[in-house]
């Protein structure tokens, strides 16, 4: 079985990176596929798109929006990033740091499916508006969404505010997003560490 995993997973990340399915393809210096646990996955986060920084290294998150990521997950939740797989609506980075246009996360919405089913994680994050309404299929905004549980396809679906926001947000203050986003890891390791230690089926 994990042989066939693993070939699926080779496929997926060939067809990303020949992907010509809409018009990021045409500036990108390369497809930012994700990275993390591909067996015995147990927790998924799911970004916007990929920045500069990750254009340049075709990794997920490493930029400064990343690094206070890391930081959030490591410091205020105790989760080591390692143990999270990471990815993005989309695999390209759009120019000028905009926000991918419904047609290209429409266009990227199969390689998504794909991590997800080879995943099957038992919970996700996503990481502001457009994965949370992507996924969700609302209208409603982060700041109404994050910090609650959501079922989704069985999965456990939390959203969160984006750490490129906080980075913007730089206040601390209780009710600030900064603080809460502190809450929001806190309450999200709990629910971690309730998880059994094997996933079922493995």
């Amino acid at each position: 079985m994990s042989i066939d995993i693993n070939t699926a997973w080779e496929e997926l990340k060939r067809r990303v990176n020949e992907c010509h399915k809409c018009a990021l393809c045409n500036k990108r210096r390369n497809t930012v596929f994700g990275e993390g646990p591909e067996l015995n996955c147990r927790v998924m986060i799911i970004g916007e798109a990929p920045g500069v920084d990750e254009d340049i290294n075709s990794r997920p998150f490493v930029g400064k929006a990343g690094q206070l990521l890391t930081s959030i997950l490591e410091n205020g939740g105790k989760i080591p990033r390692e143990t999270i797989y990471i990815t993005n609506t989309v695999k390209c980075h759009p120019p000028e740091n905009r926000d991918p246009k419904p047609e290209e996360i429409s266009a990227c919405s199969d390689f998504l499916e794909a991590q997800l089913l080879l995943l099957r994680p038992d919970i996700v994050v996503t990481l502001g508006n457009i994965p949370t309404r992507h996924l969700l299929m609302t209208s409603k905004g982060i700041t109404s969404l994050r910090g609650q549980w959501f079922d989704w396809r069985g999965i456990r679906l939390f959203p969160m505010f984006h750490p490129s926001y906080l980075l913007r947000n730089d206040s601390r203050a209780e009710g600030s997003p900064k603080h809460l986003t502190w809450q929001d890891v806190k309450a999200l390791k709990v629910e971690i560490d309730k998880l059994p230690q094997q996933k079922e089926g493995n």
